[in-house]
């Protein structure tokens, strides 16, 4: 069986004849060395690209859409004309599958993005200024938090915000609610971080001579924490795409004529012994979504942590080079 996690061996000799010279690295090089050494994650990431981009571009292989009904091909297996089959509507599942994905994709970035932009300039604003201004950012945070997620989302998206469903597609209107209840977790994780960083001596020499707040926040505060917001946007973005399932799967995410990965799980749940490639088919595209960030986001946890198993070999080759050279006379 092939080690996913082995080492390419011409990469090692590179990296040991480099430090053998004395050449300084980058550290973002290091990083993305560290990030291809891994083969998991970037198994991980090719699955992730591979699903964006046939979100984008899959519509142009095929004649159906997922508006179109087919009426001598109703809850038809796959064949030739319907790549995945159609629906109990006569509907092409490949069409739908294809929307669904780049929907889901789209939440799922969106909100993870800037879900942590968020957190980031709330929590480090919270640390820098302290004092009254924390605490009542605080409190704004806590209450936030101690509010109920699943009805909030389920009022804004079944009746309680009619104008805004009238104006807004219902994909964009959960985007909307689930940027207001993603981020306060990140933002108390990096105001407690932020704080720390404040006794710095850089931060402490930058306020002396005058430096305005927001060039600290944004040169001195989040560049130091910029190894957790990556790793929680690509958290942000599983959670993000897991929420829109879960919702749409109850009935309160996506409405029809729009379509998501949890639409279509959602619909086809209750005839997934009559319709197996109906439940089977976005099952199975939202495991290879989520899978696929779960394996990018342990690469990435393992190249920024500098003690990772998998970010270490150069240093033991040339471990064993030293060694060696000792050895002969």
């Amino acid at each position: 069986m092939t080690n996913l996690n082995a080492v390419d061996p011409a990469a090692v000799a590179q990296d040991a004849h480099l430090e053998s010279a004395d050449v300084v690295i980058g550290k973002t090089t290091i990083i993305i060395r560290r990030f291809l050494r891994n083969k998991t994650a970037v198994a991980g990431l090719a699955i992730f690209v591979a699903l964006t981009v046939s979100s984008f571009i899959g519509g142009f292989f095929t004649q159906w859409d997922k508006e179109t009904i087919d009426p001598f091909n109703i809850g038809m297996p796959p064949s030739a004309d319907h790549y995945l089959g159609t629906s109990q509507a006569g509907i092409d599942l490949y069409a739908m599958t294809v929307e669904g994905t780049r929907i889901s994709i789209l939440i799922g970035l969106v909100v993870g993005l800037v879900s942590v932009l968020i957190a980031a300039v709330y929590g480090c604003t919270m640390a820098y200024f302290g004092g009254k201004v924390d605490k009542v950012m605080l409190f704004i945070l806590e209450a936030l938090i101690m509010m109920p997620a699943l009805l909030v989302v389920a009022v804004a998206t079944s009746g309680g915000a009619a104008g805004l469903k009238r104006d807004l597609p219902s994909w964009l209107l959960l985007i909307i609610v689930l940027l207001v209840f993603s981020w306060m977790g990140t933002a108390r994780l990096i105001r407690s971080m932020s704080m720390s960083l404040m006794q710095r001596d850089f931060v402490k020499a930058a306020q002396y001579m005058g430096v305005p707040p927001r060039r600290i926040v944004w040169r001195h505060l989040v560049p130091n924490i910029g190894s957790l917001l990556i790793l929680d946007i690509t958290r942000g973005v599983t959670a993000a795409i897991l929420a829109e399932v879960a919702f749409s799967f109850i009935g309160i995410g996506i409405k029809v004529p729009d379509v998501s990965l949890g639409v279509l799980i959602g619909q086809a749940t209750s005839q997934v012994s009559t319709f197996p490639w109906m439940f089977w088919v976005p099952l199975t595209v939202m495991f290879l979504l989520t899978g696929s960030l779960a394996m990018m986001n342990d690469g990435l946890r393992d190249a920024f942590d500098p003690s990772s198993t998998s970010s270490g070999k150069a240093k033991k080759a040339k471990a064993r080079t030293i060694r060696a050279e000792k050895k002969t006379p």
